[in-house]
């Protein structure tokens, strides 16, 4: 484990001129990480940011004070890392991450876990689980499958509603099974008839454990986030889906912010959802949306920093601040932020989306004329920000750029080894 010269500046300060102990950010190799830290950069607050890869992007940020590279397990590191430093408080952004520190809470009582108890991320992990009690709570939800030993795959997959979408409801309880059997996590499938359907089920046929099977619902993704602190929500912001990778579900690669006065209802819903819950800090409850019908239908509950933080970042909604603030100092005044009217672009990922569809032979070659324009006439709005590049913070783009470089030589020089 290395870890770079301490780059503490007198700006990271109390107003009485003592110093601030750093905050730990676990997950600084994604534009995620990136995000909190220069939230809670800008909030004056120092950080250690602590990834995986030498040219994790965020090491390169002005608002980086440390950096150091990490091991997976943290059991086996982190109580006597932050022992040797003087760290306040650790964050993190993957699922793994955050259930790993929970385990650790009362193994670190000199610096502050900021991530929720075990029980409750269980809950929002397990999709069966949430569905089930936002259904008893009056928020729609897709019609449900989850296969098992002895039934009868041929009856049940030809009695449903097609299309279907298969995905883990708890993706990473079976991840490590899946790797040994030699499979991929698929984030989402879809099959338009049994019998697509049965070949996807049949894969798992050796795990003897198979993913739930839901009708897919028409409409858009509408994200509503929020930042819950002792059964009411801190902060809110909601956004729309216009892209993502891979296009069958994945990543949003281009969103916009959605004006507050909209979908008023199912925000009041989703946050007595997490308040049934009880959950303690930022999440984000995935609908999809049907503009035609006004209809609205629960996808699942994302209980940790999503994807696409930047554009709520950028639209002045600092959930990383937020989250911060209420369970350290919970005496400063919440700042009540002004949002912009904004998109965000996740311009890789965004690419691989645009290079799909100009492919796509389905396609008439109108539609991919038309989206060609669009997709480069985007890089024109003055609303549109991007997830990583940033005048104030640039070199962290820089960063990822020669990331992208060094893979695309690597490629090059594997494919004229073959």
């Amino acid at each position: 484990m290395n870890i770079a010269p301490s780059l503490l500046q007198s700006r990271n300060a109390e107003p009485d001129g003592s110093r601030l102990a750093p905050v730990a950010i676990l997950g600084a190799d994604s534009p995620i990480g990136l995000t909190m830290i220069r939230e809670l950069g800008e909030h004056r607050v120092p950080i250690l940011a602590l990834g995986r890869s030498p040219q994790s992007i965020s090491r390169y940020s002005r608002y980086t004070s440390q950096f150091a590279l990490v091991g997976d397990h943290l059991e086996d590191w982190l109580p006597g890392f932050l022992s040797e430093r003087n760290v306040s408080a650790v964050m993190a952004v993957s699922e793994r991450d955050l259930l790993q520190l929970a385990r650790l809470k009362t193994a670190l009582c000199a610096t502050e876990i900021i991530c929720p108890d075990s029980d409750r991320l269980e809950i929002v992990l397990d999709k069966e689980k949430t569905l089930a009690i936002a259904a008893r709570l009056g928020i729609s939800v897709p019609q449900s499958w989850r296969p098992c030993t002895g039934e009868n795959f041929q009856a049940k997959a030809a009695e449903l509603v097609y299309p279907v979408a298969i995905k883990w409801p708890d993706p990473p309880a079976v991840m490590a099974r899946l790797q040994d059997h030699g499979l991929k996590l698929e984030k989402v499938e879809y099959a338009e008839g049994p019998d697509r359907l049965r070949t996807i089920l049949d894969r798992y046929a050796a795990l003897n454990e198979w993913p739930l099977v839901q009708t897919w619902c028409p409409g858009y993704g509408l994200g509503q986030m929020l930042n819950m602190h002792r059964g009411n929500a801190t902060l809110r912001f909601q956004h729309r889906r216009l892209r993502e990778w891979p296009s069958t579900g994945g990543v949003s690669t281009f969103c916009e912010a959605v004006s507050l006065d909209q979908h008023e209802e199912q925000m009041a819903l989703s946050e007595k959802l997490l308040g049934k819950i009880g959950w303690e800090g930022p999440a984000m409850v995935e609908y999809r949306y049907d503009p035609r019908s006004g209809h609205y239908w629960l996808m699942e509950v994302n209980g940790r920093f999503w994807g696409s933080i930047p554009l709520a970042h950028h639209a002045g909604a600092h959930f990383a601040w937020e989250y911060y603030r209420c369970q350290t100092r919970p005496t400063v005044e919440c700042t009540r932020p002004t949002f912009k009217e904004c998109r965000a672009r996740y311009v890789i990922p965004d690419t691989k989306h645009f290079l799909e569809v100009l492919c796509d032979g389905q396609k008439s070659l109108w539609h991919r004329l038309r989206f060609a324009v669009r997709f480069f006439a985007d890089f024109l709005d003055p609303r549109v920000r991007y997830y990583v590049w940033s005048f104030y913070d640039p070199l962290p783009f820089f960063a990822d750029m020669a990331g992208i470089i060094r893979k695309l030589l690597q490629l090059d020089r594997a494919g004229k080894a073959v």
